[in-house]
């Protein structure tokens, strides 16, 4: 009962964080442009509180805490549909109603331009977090780095077959330098099944080698029973913990959030195209199942209550992070209903002169609203196979 109440609370705790910033994003910048807004809620549902400030925005915390939206002036559902397919009969209504001018003030009448900028900014925003998270952690701890030295070979690994040998120093992987044993990891850990050349030091002189790493099915308490991709190779040397200085802190960071971003692209990519498994797919449980993880193996064997509560919220703001980038990421994608779904009809409406029909809006948006409930419901399914739920619940009847 302890540990389902860790994730629960864990995983409300992430997602909140991640969905206001994201929101507030939306928010800061539809402010900025002028339009009203009517409503800003944490979490879906009937609201549990709720207030209106002075700008007549209600502010609400909703009985479901996954997920939230601002909702603009005039707007029939959160996703900024318009409300009627006739605009010009939508501005008619708005201005018999509130007087001429009026129709300013809404989402729909402002420039393109601007309505791009809003719909943006929620991702931007997941980004600048990251970035922000990073540049505290690069500067109070610092990343682990050891020196890409080989230590061991597996047996029978790729790394035995390709020829690699203990003492042999990586200096690049393809026609990236490798600076540390984690950025090597890093690297193989998104090319399980790809070539990889290889560029080692080896007696004084460069030797190539080419290894192609396997994905090997594996299980670990905060990714559940998974598949990773594995060189085989060890290394027992010395790890160090690099630090950024405070003016060098944020662009360090701005490079550690592209990379991952660049990662989660690669990654996609090779799902997409089949290079990948679709069961590594992971949704809303697997998120709940990592941050209890993280909270627990943060909490454990602290000396005290203050330094476990400051163990625990390193973790989680790092996991925040990364999470941040993710749904920035995929907030990003063109698919109606995403953020990414409105650049896309913003880039037609700047490029025709005109909107897209609102027949065929409506259309995109039902199709994209399918596409993520299909999505979410197989990642669901991974996410339960992946955690052994199907057979806990099949042992209760045998």
């Amino acid at each position: 009962m302890t540990d389902v109440l860790i994730i629960i609370l864990s995983t409300v705790f992430v997602l909140s964080v991640v969905v206001t910033i994201h929101e507030l994003g939306h928010y800061w910048a539809a402010r900025a442009c002028g339009v009203a807004i009517d409503c800003f809620s944490l979490g879906f549902g009937p609201p549990l509180v709720s207030w209106r400030d002075k700008h007549g925005v209600e502010w609400r915390i909703a009985s479901i805490p996954l997920g939230g939206y601002v909702r603009f002036l005039g707007d029939e559902n959160a996703a900024s549909v318009p409300d009627q397919d006739n605009l010009e009969a939508m501005r008619a209504s708005i201005v018999a109603r509130e007087g001429q001018g009026a129709e300013s003030r809404y989402f729909h009448f402002k420039p393109v331009w601007q309505r791009a900028i809003i719909a943006v900014a929620g991702p931007v925003s997941n980004f600048v977090l990251a970035i922000l998270i990073m540049a505290v952690f690069l500067v109070m701890i610092g990343t682990p780095r050891s020196t890409p030295v080989v230590t061991s070979v597996e047996r029978g690994s790729a790394a035995e077959a390709a020829g690699f040998r203990p003492g042999d120093t990586i200096l690049k992987a393809d026609s990236r330098k490798i600076e540390s044993f984690q950025t090597l990891q890093n690297y193989i850990g998104l090319r399980a099944n790809l070539a990889v050349d290889f560029t080692v030091k080896r007696d004084g002189r460069e030797v190539h080698l080419r290894a192609t790493p396997r994905l090997i099915e594996t299980t670990d308490r905060f990714s559940g029973r998974t598949k990773v991709s594995r060189l085989g190779i060890g290394n027992a040397g010395m790890t160090h913990l690099k630090r950024s200085t405070v003016l060098g802190a944020v662009p360090d960071a701005t490079v550690e959030v592209w990379g991952m971003i660049k990662t989660i692209g690669f990654y996609l990519g090779r799902l997409v195209t089949g290079q990948l498994p679709a069961d590594q797919i992971s949704g809303l449980i697997g998120i709940g199942h990592t941050a209890g993880a993280v909270t627990k193996a943060s909490a454990e064997g602290a000396p005290n209550v203050a330094t476990m509560a400051l163990r625990v919220f390193v973790s989680s703001m790092l996991l925040i992070a990364s999470l941040s980038v993710s749904i920035g990421f995929m907030n990003l994608l063109p698919i109606p209903v995403l953020d990414g779904g409105h650049l896309l009809m913003y880039a037609y409406e700047a490029v025709a002169k005109r909107p897209l029909r609102a027949d065929f809006q409506a259309a995109g948006f039902r199709a994209g609203l399918a596409l993520i409930l299909g999505f979410m419901l197989f990642a669901a399914w991974n996410d339960l196979n992946r955690y052994d739920v199907f057979k806990f619940i099949g042992g209760l009847f045998t």
